[in-house]
């Protein structure tokens, strides 16, 4: 999917600087692309390129992962196959890993899913398709991965690969030995509950996996290493800028002699060029977002808040440029401090009657039509609850759009426990479908997407807890709550379809009847081929549909984050302050998310429940502020203006 939505820029290196200075800190060499489809697009540029030029008798040789990593680049190399740019009949591929045990044939097998998301779509020769056999005896399995480690060590011309959160490679966990061969490891709680999402049920994630070692894969002539999303920065920051060490397994690939890797843009903001660039060079230009991201560095580097700071900080941490090319240290800290302060408003849709000149939201018109979108039912109450319920209490005409169903999110014993609570309420006609439904979870096939029955009564609960939360906030939940139900995302499993116009019209239908002054929609990029992805996408390009109807020019779209991130304060546009009162109000309509509570499948996850960290989050925010010398609150939510 070719995005519209990026993460906001605050300033760049000059283009005229040296590569070396961009890349003083940077121990391989990387591509910074500024989306995940552009990542791909060179990836595959890379593939194709080895695969024409490739010479000699021998058939070239292409090693692979799977993941959600590179779908993109097999999406890509199949677009060029079908227009005649690459063929692969001359290629042999060698697969990185397999779980184990696990049949070929099963649709969570990564030979399947190989297959599904690019074998199946070019003409390669089956025969010259090499994965790890999932089903070999338990007795026979050293043996086999000598077999394995035989036929792929040294023999892989390009081997193409994505990383995990903690640095893994394959199924290369923290710890594993950087001469470490193909055989079967035992996975981590971590790497369970990121495969998680490809299985129905927590429990059929297998606990074992055979994976090509260390040492094999250094043992390929070229070597892709991929990253996409805020999720992966602190391993990219590993890998790209830290030293080599077994409990940041790709750390240990930085020997390789040729060896490229490309990240996106929200990879890369923990990386020294994106993070502190004036480290690096003097920037292009110092712009006001990128002049309130150098003073709050350096007030975190000195612990000093900001009218505090004085030339002597600035000059010893490497920001004389800014002296030089702005202003005196003590304007630009009276300057940076009012910035800041310019952004916290405790009226996010407007106060009538004040002067606005400096505040973050217009007064008039008042009162405005909002709407706000939530990719779940509950992103809404868990990101910005609080913001939520002060729009309505402040008397605007707020609507919530749940963009998709969030079925998938429900176990099965919740759908089990509320037919059987209809059932001992007397109401037969859904209690007597308990032992129906009891009977349809347990015919369930592992990857095969749920019964359609079962997905039905799934929604029906997530509807039912998004009207609670929304009750009790104060929205009327009849005639203000909208559930899209997006087709993207109703396919029954973990794999979702591609946006649609379908998807767009719906969006945009919903977008003209209400005619809002204000949007609000997630940019959560944690994820980037996830829901919240997509749904982002759907406003962005159904509302570029609309912007020149004449509601829509009065039409601002503001972003907010999830559960796990806030936006930088660098970037905020503003920053909404909330009371004890109102914290407890939003935890209490995030209570109302039943299904979603207690849920802790794997042991060692974070066992903070959504609210708990929506509140850890949001309080962080508001020590920072009172760190640099702001006024300080029980907690914050915070925004970006996109439109």
């Amino acid at each position: 999917m070719d995005t519209k939505f990026v993460l906001p820029k605050i300033g760049e290196l000059p283009v005229l600087a040296s590569l070396e200075s961009i890349c003083k800190f940077e121990k391989v060499p990387t591509y910074v692309a500024e989306s995940a489809e552009k990542g791909a697009y060179m990836a595959a540029d890379i593939v194709v390129n080895a695969i024409k030029n490739h010479k000699g008798d021998k058939k070239f040789s292409l090693g692979l992962s799977t993941g959600r990593t590179p779908i993109g680049l097999y999406n890509e190399l199949v677009r060029r196959y079908k227009a005649g740019e690459v063929s692969f009949k001359n290629v042999v591929v060698y697969s990185l890993d397999e779980f184990y045990p696990m049949a070929p044939q099963n649709p969570q097998s990564r030979n399947h899913r190989v297959y599904e998301d690019f074998l199946n779509d070019v003409d390669i020769d089956p025969d010259n398709v090499h994965f790890p056999d999932g089903t070999v005896g338990k007795e026979r399995i050293l043996e086999y991965c000598k077999e394995y480690e035989k036929m792929v060590h040294g023999n892989i011309d390009l081997m193409i690969m994505g990383v995990g959160e903690l640095g893994q490679i394959g199924f290369n966990e923290p710890g594993s030995y950087s001469k470490s061969t193909t055989r079967l490891v035992q996975l981590t709680y971590n790497s369970r509950k990121t495969q998680h999402q490809f299985f129905s049920n927590p429990n059929d994630v297998p606990k074992m996996a055979i994976t090509m070692g260390l040492e094999t894969i250094m043992s390929a002539k070229k070597i892709v290493l991929m990253m996409w999303g805020e999720d992966k920065a602190k391993a990219a920051l590993d890998l790209i800028e830290g030293s080599p060490n077994d409990a940041h397994p790709a750390t240990n690939l930085q020997g390789h002699p040729n060896m490229q890797v490309i990240i996106d843009e929200p990879a890369a903001q923990e990386l020294t060029r994106v993070k502190q660039p004036w480290l690096l060079a003097p920037p292009a230009e110092w712009t006001p977002k990128l002049i309130r991201k150098a003073v709050i560095w350096l007030c975190k580097v000195v612990d000093k808040p900001i009218l505090k700071l004085t030339f002597q900080d600035y000059v010893k941490n490497s920001l004389s440029d800014l002296l030089e090319r702005v202003d005196t240290y003590d304007q630009i800290n009276i300057r940076v401090f009012n910035d800041i302060q310019h952004i916290i408003s405790g009226w996010p849709g407007g106060k009538p009657g004040a002067d606005d000149t400096t505040r973050p939201v217009p007064s008039l018109p008042y009162p405005k039509r909002v709407l706000i979108f939530s990719p779940h039912p509950d992103d809404d109450v868990i990101s910005m609850g609080g913001t939520f319920n002060r729009l309505i209490v402040q008397g605007h005409d707020v609507h919530v759009a749940y963009q998709t169903s969030g079925n998938v999110a429900v176990n099965d014993d919740v759908v089990l426990q509320n037919i059987d609570t209809a059932r001992e309420m007397g109401f037969g006609h859904v209690g007597d479908l308990f032992d129906e439904i009891r009977d349809i979870i347990a015919s369930k096939i592992p990857g095969l997407p749920e019964p359609r029955e079962l997905l039905n009564f799934k929604g029906a609960i997530r509807r039912a807890e998004a009207r609670a939360a929304c009750r009790s906030i104060g929205l009327n939940d009849r005639t203000n709550a909208h559930f899209l139900n997006l087709p993207f995302y109703e396919t029954g499993g973990i794999k979702k379809g591609a946006l649609s116009d379908a998807d767009i019209e719906i969006v945009k239908d919903l977008m003209r009847r209400i005619k809002p002054h204000q949007i609000y929609a997630a940019g959560d990029l944690a994820d980037p081929h996830g829901t919240h992805r997509v749904c982002i996408e759907a406003v962005l390009r159904a509302f570029e549909e609309v912007k020149d109807e004449e509601w829509a020019k009065e039409c601002h779209i503001w972003l907010y984050r999830g559960a796990w991130q806030e936006w930088d304060l660098a970037v905020a546009d503003m920053a909404v302050p909330l009371s004890p009162e109102e914290m407890i109000r939003k935890r209490h309509s995030i209570f109302r998310h039943l299904s979603q509570k207690d849920i802790v499948p794997f042991p060692g996850e974070d066992s903070r429940e959504f609210w708990q960290r929506a509140e850890d989050r949001m309080q962080g925010t508001a020590q920072l502020f009172d760190k640099i010398g702001l006024p300080e609150y029980q907690a914050i939510e915070m925004f970006v203006k996109l439109i």
